[in-house]
């Protein structure tokens, strides 16, 4: 093999030669460095930059916040006037006013683009290595290099691809992108292991889950502008055809807890297929848990600094679809909106916990919120030593008197802004290893699970020939396994409508909402605080520091329409 591996060869010249270089202190394997390894450990330090992004890719500020922001399930006003403005982007972004500076949007794809030249650098140095693991990486590198091309095909409408670092990349849109992804996770699909040993590893299933996903969306991408897209049979066909391989493996579980899906230890979860390796062992934080919370809800009791920023909250027409639906009954018998924890909430005599048994209630949370009280710097016990669990206010945004007390009501009002509007979500696990309460969520952000491979396998049965039983099978298949408490009652019907509903109960905060409201017609709509029907906001904008950088080669890279 030669004598020097460049990991990653300058991001293959700063990101496509075209948005400029970040800092990346990547390692260097000279001739010296090479010595002191095996064939093994060489394979293996190639392959571990290509997915080394994918946390922060999936940081609650960057793809979060494109998948969920412009949508019907999340908005993030100006926090009292102090907090979360950031140059107005979170309001822009859910009123479906994007701009080519957000930060955001510039930092995601960033991050898209330095994965990609990751892969590619994966790709042409892992054959030079003399290991079996080889082969597999490379199939790894190739179906994570479709993955993130996929990602970027979704959000701006294009890919760029390339196969040797010096050239430069071509785009493709539309149906030549579809074809290229398809091609490079078929490629990979012969050499990768049906199941990993880690869901946070590429496999045969993800990569069927991928192309099934990339089949269901096919007719979007194909002409994403249309106003009625074009699901074509065939491609309804595939998606069945790679749900069905998936399930046929018998190697996925559904979690009889939903919750489970999103605790610390779910890297064992039987019903993720992929997901983003978050283990405290790799180095691996997210801050999924505290995005939402009140900064006066202080999950865990050995850490006082540990808390809530008071981020976004779901929508009013988003709880409206769970309660409209349920009435009249409360939406919390569907064990995917809400999981007690803490008796206080139904109980107001049990108002002391033991520091071992507190944990915070999960799923959507509503009215006043109970937790641990603090004072001088420390948390507040009972006369036997457990911690107290009493009514919360704002103490930490300097409103003693400001109840926690979540209210239906948030928008871009002064009222609708303050630190107790809107219903917030605790659907990761509050990680009991924090000690910031900002970066140290090790749950494994899910990012394909057995529910959506039903899920699609009954969209795809609904969209090529109406067939509505085997769909509502599917469908009552994923509500029937939710056993650990009570699973939700069966559906008696189903349609496109109910089957978009039900996405939203199943896989909120999972980062599909957008991608799901494109697919199913409901971008257009109108929800709180937006309004903004232009179809061509389906996808964001190039960034302008891409453009920029890409103003020397003449007609290379075309802005988005609308922007």
């Amino acid at each position: 093999m030669n004598k020097k591996i460049n990991i990653l060869p300058i991001i293959i010249t700063c990101l496509f030669s075209i948005t400029g270089c970040t800092k990346l202190n990547e390692q260097i394997l000279d001739e010296s460095s090479v010595a002191n390894m095996t064939q093994k450990q060489i394979a293996e330090s190639l392959i571990a930059p290509v997915y080394a992004k994918l946390p922060d890719i999936f940081l609650h500020t960057n793809y979060f916040a494109l998948q969920e922001i412009p949508t019907d399930e999340a908005i993030l006003p100006y926090r009292g006037g102090t907090d979360w403005y950031d140059g107005g982007i979170y309001i822009t972004s859910h009123k479906h006013e994007f701009l080519t500076s957000d930060k955001n949007i510039n930092a995601t794809w960033i991050l898209l683009f330095q994965s990609i030249s990751r892969s590619i650098s994966a790709i042409n140095q892992l054959p030079e290595v003399n290991d079996p693991s080889a082969k597999t990486f490379i199939a790894e590198a190739r179906a994570m290099r479709a993955y993130y091309s996929m990602l970027s095909l979704d959000l701006f409408g294009l890919i760029f691809t390339k196969d040797d670092a010096g050239q430069l990349s071509k785009i493709l849109r539309g149906s030549e992108a579809i074809e290229y992804i398809k091609g490079e996770f078929l490629a990979a699909e012969a050499d990768l292991p049906t199941i990993n040993e880690t869901h946070g590893r590429m496999s045969k299933a993800a990569v069927w889950g991928m192309l099934a996903r990339l089949h269901l969306n096919a007719a979007v991408y194909k002409d994403i502008y249309s106003p009625n897209f074009n699901f074509a049979s065939e491609d309804m066909d595939k998606v069945i055809e790679y749900c069905d391989k998936i399930i046929g493996t018998n190697n996925y579980q559904f979690s009889p807890e939903y919750f489970a899906l999103f605790d610390d230890n779910n890297n064992t979860n039987k019903e993720i297929v992929f997901a983003v390796d978050q283990r405290s062992d790799l180095n691996g934080h997210n801050r999924m848990a505290y995005f939402s919370l009140s900064g006066d809800q202080f999950p865990l009791p050995d850490y006082v600094g540990a808390n809530g920023t008071d981020g976004p909250a779901i929508t009013p027409d988003f709880y409206r679809s769970w309660a409209d639906f349920y009435a009249p009954n409360d939406p919390k018998i569907d064990p995917r909106f809400y999981k007690e924890n803490l008796s206080r909430y139904s109980d107001p005599a049990n108002n002391c916990v033991p520091a071992a048994q507190f944990y915070i209630n999960r799923g959507i949370l509503r009215g006043q919120q109970y937790g641990l009280k603090k004072k001088d710097g420390v948390f507040l016990k009972c006369p036997n030593g457990d911690m107290l669990v009493d009514s919360l206010f704002h103490a930490s945004r300097s409103k003693p008197t400001l109840p926690v007390y979540f209210t239906e009501k948030v928008d871009f009002t002064l009222e609708g802004s303050n630190y107790p509007s809107g219903y917030r979500v605790s659907k990761y696990m509050f990680s009991r290893k924090s000690v910031s309460g900002r970066n140290f969520g090790e749950a494994n952000i899910v990012i394909l699970r057995l529910a959506d491979i039903y899920m699609m396998r009954a969209e795809a049965k609904l969209r090529k020939s109406n067939d509505a039983n085997a769909a509502l099978a599917d469908v009552n298949t994923v509500r029937a396994s939710r056993t650990a408490r009570q699973a939700p009652p069966a559906l008696t019907s189903i349609d496109l409508n109910a089957l978009f509903r039900e996405r939203g109960f199943e896989f909120y905060w999972e980062c599909l909402r957008r991608t799901d409201m494109i697919r199913f017609g409901k971008y257009e709509g109108t929800w709180t605080e937006k309004t903004n029907t232009n179809p061509k906001k389906r996808i964001f904008p190039i960034p302008q520091a891409a453009m920029d950088g890409a103003s020397s080669l003449k007609d290379y890279l075309k802005q988005n329409d609308s922007y």
